[in-house]
């Protein structure tokens, strides 16, 4: 006698760039939790290893540790989607500051600045359209943004103008792919890595975690809101 079909759903699956610490790290425990799937990558791979095995849940995350501006590691993570059967939520969290102390633009190194641009603006624009294939239905891209993005702060030139680019380029994305959901997401200040570069010396303890962040971005992924740009304000106002 032939046993009936299963009628489980497939597990849902992520793609987090960055998860080695942060919030990529915290993100990717809490899909974790909530049954996901999670494909996660960094340019730490001892770093990333470690994040994985303190979450014990080996047969839910795969680890791909790499540079997400190598285009050979980008297809290393588009196969990782590919075996996975498909993908629900791309999120674009690895960024990288720039020089530190941060320099003016009139003497930013243009060699630094391509490095930037190409972590922070031209790779996330790269994992779009090579996971778009394998998006699901009702899918959602989340680029991780900045308000570094929109305000003129002195020395920020160089990564805040990648993450003004990258705002630009999911605005356009979200209009050329009306059936996805393109979210640029601004979290705020976080006491991260990142920001204890951006100020050497100085003591950051009063950022919020980035584990107090992640509510308003799981918000983006599992609700409705249309495409746009959207700060953690936004969302922790309307708790949409």
């Amino acid at each position: 006698m032939s046993m009936p079909a299963s009628t489980a759903k497939p597990a849902r699956v992520a793609l987090v760039t960055g998860a080695s610490r942060g919030l990529g790290v915290a993100l990717t425990a809490t899909l974790v939790r909530d049954g996901w799937r999670v494909i996660v990558d960094a340019r730490d791979g001892s770093r990333l290893h470690t994040a994985v095995d303190d979450m014990h849940a080996d047969d839910q995350v795969v680890a791909v540790p790499g540079d997400v501006a190598d285009p050979r590691h980008r297809l290393q993570l588009v196969a990782a989607v590919a075996d996975a059967g498909g993908l629900d939520v791309l999120v674009n969290n690895a960024s990288v500051l720039g020089p530190s102390p941060r320099p003016s633009l009139a003497a930013y190194p243009l060699a630094a600045l391509e490095r930037v641009y190409a972590v922070n603006t031209v790779a996330p624009l790269a994992l779009f359209q090579l996971t778009l294939p394998h998006l699901r239905p009702a899918a959602c891209v989340i680029n991780v943004s900045s308000d570094a993005a929109l305000e003129p702060y002195e020395g920020w030139g160089g990564y805040g103008s990648s993450k003004a680019a990258l705002d630009q380029i999911s605005a356009i994305l979200g209009a050329e792919n009306p059936k996805l959901r393109v979210y640029a997401f601004d979290p705020g200040d976080m006491a991260t890595d990142l920001h204890r570069q951006a100020f050497p010396g100085e003591d950051i303890s009063d950022r919020p975690a980035p584990e107090s962040v992640v509510p308003s971005l799981v918000r983006l992924i599992c609700g409705s809101l249309p495409s746009g740009r959207y700060r953690i304000t936004d969302l922790a106002s309307t708790g949409s």
